[in-house]
């Protein structure tokens, strides 16, 4: 697959496409209707493609829950099998996320970004249809399911981030980037030697570099590598008409421009993946659109952001962050790590990690639990960061709970690390201006170290009555498969 048309052509022929063809507005009844989607279907929610939107004469389309809370549309676009659960998922995501290909240049006759290009006055945005989300949305949003192309000033690398982008007029958007986020530090150090930076908002991208660009990788490689590992092959990407930066040859809408220094109009506040209204309206760093490029009848990508299931890219991010919690425990060296798994209800993954650990060595889980709460791929946001024993499902938020009642003392297990990485999104934070520093909370949800040996022994089936009682659960007259269960009293 090459592009966003090759994998929308994949997920169609798995039953996962609905394309939309009655009249929609582009005034919140986009969003509301993949709101509803999400909450009544859940995992078999299909990808939303809108081709009829009201005042736009059917030029344009607009895409919705591109991943949902899909494993097969997110496996996809990974290049991984369908059918997979998410435990096998994950443990495939870690094979992927490390690998690195370097994106290759080609003509711009060979790009189909080029075939429409407009330069100067010409450009109007306006010609667009970007959605308003929710009611007290700040303004139409053109940059939601985006990938947003900055340069490092020092070393010169290519960063690809997701950041809202809210429509302000004709040639100006506004350019929303939390604190920390690599974007953000790219812009403050331009700033800071009085230049203006370049920027590149891509639409209608392919989905694996939508899935690099959603998460955090190391600052100093670009994610067109991690996006070419991934799919095993090179991004194809072409040079930029207003700009020094390479964009990818096959998305959909590409806006080229740059930020001058001090250049900020009023924007928000946005409904976000936290469920909330983000930060109230403030400035925001304003891109002066110098060039346009999109391909006929483009589709434009976006991604609703709300509270879990109808936040759309909570699942893939909660498998992409997984995996790199482990990648980054195992690069560590830290012994005994059995799984990581973040959970998509939580914030969209962002709020609550939690590791299964099968202890080594006094203090084994106060180490584990501090740098999972640091490494690259945890530190965003995070406030819960809660370690269980090996013999607890972490993808059974129930045994999860569990092992919170039974094995935490809160007094001796809960540990608190302060001002730490957060975001202005975060409604817990007020006033507003002091929301990029948080805390978490490490929860030591495991059997006490040193009184392993001492601790209360936890009920277990035996091995053989769970076998003779297995295999006449249809003779019983229970429906479908006896349950699977992998803690016994023999303890295989």
């Amino acid at each position: 697959m090459k592009d966003l048309r090759d994998w929308l052509s994949e997920v169609d022929k798995i039953g996962e496409l609905r394309t939309i063809r009655q009249e929609i507005d582009w005034n919140q009844e986009m969003a509301a209707v993949t709101y509803m989607v999400d909450k009544t279907l859940v995992e078999k929610a299909p990808a939303l493609l809108f081709e009829n939107i009201k005042g736009y004469g059917g030029n344009y389309r607009v895409l919705f829950n591109m991943f949902g809370p899909s494993l097969n549309r997110i496996a996809l676009s990974m290049g991984m099998p369908s059918g997979l659960s998410l435990r096998e998922c994950i443990k495939w995501a870690r094979t992927k996320i490390d690998k690195r290909i370097e994106p290759v240049e080609v003509k711009a006759e060979k790009a189909p970004i080029n075939e429409n290009v407009v330069l100067g006055d010409d450009i109007d945005l306006g010609r667009f249809p970007a959605p308003k989300f929710w009611p007290k949305d700040g303004g139409r949003y053109l940059g939601t399911g985006d990938v947003v192309i900055t340069k490092d000033p020092a070393l010169g690398f290519l960063n690809l981030g997701t950041y809202r982008v809210m429509l302000h007029n004709k040639n100006e958007v506004g350019l929303y980037i939390s604190p920390g986020k690599d974007a953000r530090i790219h812009l403050e150090e331009y700033w800071r030697r009085s230049q203006a930076m370049e920027v590149a908002v891509c639409l209608g991208i392919d989905p694996t570099l939508m899935i690099v660009a959603g998460w955090g990788y190391p600052k100093n490689i670009s994610e067109y590598e991690f996006a070419g590992g991934i799919k095993g092959e090179p991004i194809e990407v072409v040079k930029g008409l207003a700009t020094d930066l390479l964009i990818p040859a096959r998305a959909e809408i590409v806006i080229e421009g740059i930020v001058r220094p001090g250049n900020t109009k009023p924007e928000g506040p946005f409904g976000e993946f936290t469920g909330y209204y983000g930060r109230p309206e403030t400035q925001t760093p304003v891109v002066e659109v110098k060039a346009l490029r999109f391909r006929n009848n483009p589709i434009i990508t976006c991604a609703l952001m709300a509270e879990y299931p109808a936040c759309e890219h909570a699942l893939m991010v909660s498998i992409i962050k997984s995996a790199l919690i482990l990648n980054d425990l195992e690069k560590l060296g830290i012994p005994g790590i059995k799984g990581a798994y973040a959970y998509p209800a939580a914030a969209a993954s962002y709020g609550m990690t939690v590791v299964s650990v099968e202890q080594k060595f006094a203090g084994h889980v106060p180490q584990v639990l501090a740098l999972a709460a640091q490494v690259v791929a945890g530190a965003y946001y995070t406030k819960w960061i809660i370690a269980v024993d090996e013999d607890v499902d972490i993808f059974d938020f129930n045994q999860i709970l569990w092992a919170m009642s039974t094995r935490c003392n809160p007094i001796e297990d809960i540990d608190i690390q302060r001002n730490t990485w957060s975001t202005y999104l975060d409604p817990t934070q007020n006033p507003p201006e002091e929301r990029p520093y948080a805390s978490k909370a490490l929860i030591n949800a495991c059997r006490e170290h040193r009184y392993l040996d001492q601790f209360a022994k936890r009920t277990k089936l035996d091995k053989k009555i769970y076998d003779r009682v297995a295999s006449r659960w249809k003779e019983f007259g229970f429906p479908g498969a006896p349950p699977q269960i992998d803690i016994f009293e023999d303890g295989k």
